[in-house]
């Protein structure tokens, strides 16, 4: 349920941001493109240049890269690493699932004595790093282009039509609305005018 809510939250905010319907489509395009990357930490902002390059609307493809979260990331990683271990023609291991975790583990390993080995002059280590380079980084990022691009423009052909019926259907009730404050108006300025004809009370 708290998955749900927050859907419909991000769709409702969508809906109502206040810009032209092909921006803020183009701005889902490219926060479900950048979900797709393997650039975590810098969604955000790699969402927003390309909605800048784009034009689209910033703000849209902020709130768009909640495309990827706790439930889809496992299947968006599995899936795009896998298909860029095939797109650069490597074999994938049967036992990778199994080393992924020390692959993960090295890199990590690698990051923590790089840091500190700035301060204290001992020898940088690589290997860990280069490993997660070649066997998840990198296929990551190229095996999430394709699905990356299909999901994106899949996103901007429906949110395209359903965020301009949605601002259509605000503009008309505003216009219904302001139609109806128009007619009261001649009616309650009779009003005003009668009750200033009328005489004080003795």
């Amino acid at each position: 349920m708290g998955w749900t809510r927050a859907f419909h939250y991000v769709k409702h905010r969508v809906n109502r941001l206040p810009d032209q319907p092909h921006r803020i489509a183009r701005g889902v395009f490219a926060g479900v493109l950048v979900s797709f990357t393997p650039f975590f930490g810098f969604h955000f902002a790699s969402a927003a240049a390309i909605a800048w390059v784009m034009r689209g609307n910033i703000l849209a493809a902020l709130l768009a890269t909640f495309f990827g979260n706790p439930i889809t990331f496992p299947i968006i990683a599995v899936g795009s690493t896998t298909l860029g271990h095939y797109l650069l023609g490597q074999r994938v291991d049967p036992a990778h699932a199994e080393t992924l975790g020390q692959t993960f583990a090295a890199a990590g390993h690698d990051l923590s004595h790089n840091f500190f080995a700035m301060f204290s002059g001992r020898p940088v280590h690589w290997d860990g790093l280069h490993a997660f380079f070649e066997d998840v980084w990198l296929p990551y990022l190229i095996g999430g282009i394709v699905p990356g691009l299909i999901s994106a423009v899949v996103c901007y052909y429906i949110s395209l039509p359903i965020i301009t019926a949605y601002q259509n259907r605000r503009r008309m009730k505003l216009k219904a609305r302001l139609e109806k404050i128009r007619a009261k108006l001649p009616h309650l300025h009779r009003e005003k005018h009668d009750s200033g004809d009328k005489p004080d009370a003795q």
